[in-house]
């Protein structure tokens, strides 16, 4: 009779861990690559290591490590998004080699892209695979000038 109680805990135990790691997961990955507004990080071209010209006005700032196979997704996607899109730089940092950048910008997890105005302001920030559609509508009135909605 001892046992059945302990197999019983056991069972209970198990069943409880394996519905809190799903809800935990399924609200992981609901906020994968959702867009986030109204950060206050400012200073953004001077972490990347790089100034705003008259042209640049947007600045992605990836922050990823070196075995995050989404970072290296994210940085592709990226490199081509700013090579098509007039005033939009990309830069990539490797929070193994510069913590102090995470740190500064409260980031948490890679990849997770921050983009700032060409005054070094957050615009919105991107944990996970940035959703490109979105990623460009959200940055769209901070390359025309105006600071985005």
């Amino acid at each position: 009779m001892g046992t059945d109680v302990i197999d019983a805990a056991g069972v209970w135990a198990l069943v409880t861990t394996l519905v809190l790691a799903t809800a935990v997961g399924l609200v992981l990955r609901s906020r994968n690559g959702r867009l986030r507004t109204g950060g206050i990080a400012a200073g953004g071209w001077a972490l990347a290591g790089a100034s705003s010209s008259g042209s640049d006005r947007v600045l992605l700032l990836q922050l990823s490590s070196p075995v995050c196979s989404p970072c290296r997704q994210t940085a592709a996607l990226l490199t081509e998004f700013s090579a098509r899109r007039p005033g939009v730089v990309h830069r990539e940092i490797d929070v193994a080699e510069r913590p102090d950048v995470a740190r500064e910008l409260s980031v948490m997890r890679t990849p997770t892209v921050v983009a700032f105005g060409p005054d070094g302001s957050e615009l919105l920030r991107v944990s996970g695979v940035p959703r490109l559609p979105e990623l460009e509508a959200a940055i769209a009135p901070g390359l025309d000038g105006d600071p985005p909605a």
